[in-house]
């Protein structure tokens, strides 16, 4: 797994607050650091990434917990 800068943890909340919460996250930090999103499988794992993506920021990895959920490394701004 990548080196995070940050982490944020979307599993209690529901699309679409979970791009919302997360972009948050991202928002503090500065170009080039890595942002680690943990989400549920389904819709977040579905369009979370793609809203990054969307924004201009680069999803390095992506890794299946073993609980079920996603853990998506973000670098931002990273085009």
């Amino acid at each position: 797994m990548h080196n995070r800068d940050g982490f944020v943890d979307i599993t209690d909340v529901v699309c679409p607050i979970t791009f919302v919460k997360a972009k948050i996250a991202m928002e503090e930090m500065e170009s080039g650091k890595i942002l680690e999103v943990k989400m549920n499988d389904g819709e977040p794992i579905q369009n979370v990434p793609r809203s990054f993506k969307d924004e201009g920021h680069k999803v390095i990895q992506v890794v299946k917990n073993e609980d079920g959920t996603y853990s998506v490394f973000i670098e931002k701004d990273g085009l």
